[in-house]
């Protein structure tokens, strides 16, 4: 499983024109399934995306956590973080089919919203064509992997 991870200011998803769901400060997540995951790597990806200390404390350095700072997630499902570019057209190989990707996508959320509260969650529509906006908050894109059982 990947995800790239964006701290934002605000963020939201479209489809068609019309909006989906948006959040306010927080975190917005691009979430990929490879054909290798279980629900080994949703728990692993849930617990550490909630606990990764990526909001600055009093002192300016990132301290805190999404929970602590009681703010929003956006995640968005997106197959195109397992594409390869071995030539000049992307290869999904890697990428697990849709329907089961879905499954453990949707297993992701609910254990997100489980563990935090569960209106912070918002999601789009998985395997449709979104648009997503976000207003980045500073410096903090990062990319988390669940330990990999084959390359």
């Amino acid at each position: 499983m990947r995800v790239l991870i964006q701290r934002v200011k605000c963020a939201n998803i479209t489809v068609d024109g019309k909006l989906i769901n948006s959040i306010g400060r927080g975190l917005c997540l691009v979430i990929s399934i490879s054909k290798y995951d279980t629900d080994k790597d949703i728990d692993y990806m849930s617990r550490k995306v909630l606990k990764l200390r990526l909001f600055k404390n009093e002192q300016q350095r990132c301290m805190k956590n999404v929970m602590e700072e009681d703010l929003e997630i956006l995640c968005i499902s997106q197959i195109t973080l397992y594409g390869e570019l071995k030539t000049n057209s992307l290869n999904f190989r890697k990428s697990m089919p849709a329907d089961s990707s879905k499954v453990l996508y949707q297993n992701f959320i609910s254990q997100l919203r489980s563990s935090y509260k569960p209106d912070a969650i918002k999601d789009g529509l998985f395997g449709a064509y979104m648009e997503y906006n976000v207003q980045n908050d500073g410096y903090v894109i990062c990319q988390l992997e669940s330990p990999s059982k084959s390359s």
